[in-house]
């Protein structure tokens, strides 16, 4: 566990935090520009002098009452932030020798040459930066901060300076070291989709607090919290490739319970576009409130295919008067649709009540 307890008075807050994380998979630290999410990184690292304590499973880096502190040079961390920084009179082999000779080859734990491969960079080694795409760049930052053997990489909006394309050549790198790699991570963002791209936990965090720390999947489908609000909006789901219906380019997919369930049936199916993926091969869903609709019974004459029986959990006011979200129970897992309240009224929709889901439109994060 990753435990964390902050405090620090800095302009226009004070960060005040407490923190219990898990000391594996990747945890997202979101919230509005300005909320203290790199002040909290920063004093894991030791960068900042928060008042409190940090500790990583039974190492402890920071123990105000016994006088503790460890700085950062001593710290098993890797940092990777905006701006790869990669020392440009070095190329990209010498980079990674840099932050090899950080620790020294005896006390290595992360194999350099499987990292190397992971992030898709071989073909780059006797690059200098200046001739690196920025997702290149960012992907030897990477590199070079595992080479230091980190037991712990934080990631400061790692994506934030890359445009769109690069963006999207960048993420499937980061899910792999999020499948593949045993390593602790905690990134910095205030991109949602990121988010529900590669992070298991998520904290939620505004004016330098903590409003609420979980599950990825249960911190989504929550209505009390600003995640809920705006158009992206929605839910994340692990599911299966469990069918693929070739001649129409159909994809089943098989939504995963929290637990397995006696037969190891899915808590339910959906249909999406297919992407060529396997059967059997783990995929993470989205699934935005947008794109689901709620009826009261099913539709025999529609082209929504994906129609699930659900309960509905709670509703709540979305930003503008008009709107509603409201939670849907759909077997074991929730889903959020976003609907007018004029039509939440004509439906009589309320906590209890027997719905419909009609979800229009999956969209797989591969």
């Amino acid at each position: 566990m990753l435990e964390a307890h902050l405090h620090l008075p800095r302009r226009g807050f004070t960060l005040d935090v407490n923190l219990a994380l898990p000391a594996r998979g990747v945890t997202a630290l979101f919230g509005p520009s300005g909320c203290g999410k790199t002040t909290v990184l920063r004093a894991l690292a030791g960068l900042e002098r928060a008042a409190g304590r940090v500790a990583l499973g039974d190492e402890v880096w920071q123990d105000d009452a016994s006088g503790t502190f460890v700085p950062t040079h001593r710290r098993a961390i890797g940092y990777v932030i905006q701006e790869a920084a990669l020392f440009p009179h070095l190329d990209v082999q010498g980079n990674l020798a840099y932050g090899l000779k950080r620790i020294g080859a005896s006390r290595a734990r992360v194999a350099l040459a499987p990292v190397v491969e992971l992030l898709g960079i071989g073909h780059l080694l006797q690059r200098r930066p200046e001739t690196l795409s920025g997702g290149e760049r960012q992907r030897v930052a990477i590199a070079r901060a595992l080479a230091t053997s980190p037991a712990l990489l934080l990631m400061d909006e790692p994506l934030a300076a890359l445009d769109a394309a690069r963006k999207a050549e960048l993420l499937p790198y980061l899910d792999r070291l999020h499948q593949e790699l045993g390593i602790p991570v905690v990134f910095v963002s205030h991109a949602i989709d990121e988010v529900a791209r590669l992070a298991d936990h998520l904290v939620v965090m505004d004016a330098g607090r903590v409003l609420a720390s979980g599950p990825l999947a249960e911190m989504l489908a929550r209505l009390d919290l600003p995640v809920a609000f705006g158009d992206d909006a929605g839910v994340v789901l692990e599911a299966v490739i469990g069918d693929r219906d070739l001649p129409w380019q159909l994809a089943r997919l098989d939504v995963a319970a929290a637990g397995p369930g006696p037969d190891g049936a899915a808590a339910c199916q959906l249909w999406a576009r297919d992407q060529g993926l396997p059967v059997g091969q783990r995929v993470r869903l989205r699934v935005l409130a947008r794109d689901v609709s709620l009826a009261r019974s099913p539709l025999q004459d529609s082209s929504i295919g994906n129609q699930l029986p659900g309960t509905v959990e709670a509703i709540a006011d979305d930003r503008h008067p008009a709107l509603a979200l409201v939670r849907v129970r759909v077997g074991a897992v929730a889903m959020v649709a976003r609907l007018t309240r004029r039509s939440a009224h004509a439906l009589q929709l309320a906590e209890g009540a027997p719905v419909w889901a009609q979800v229009k439109t999956v969209a797989l994060m591969e």
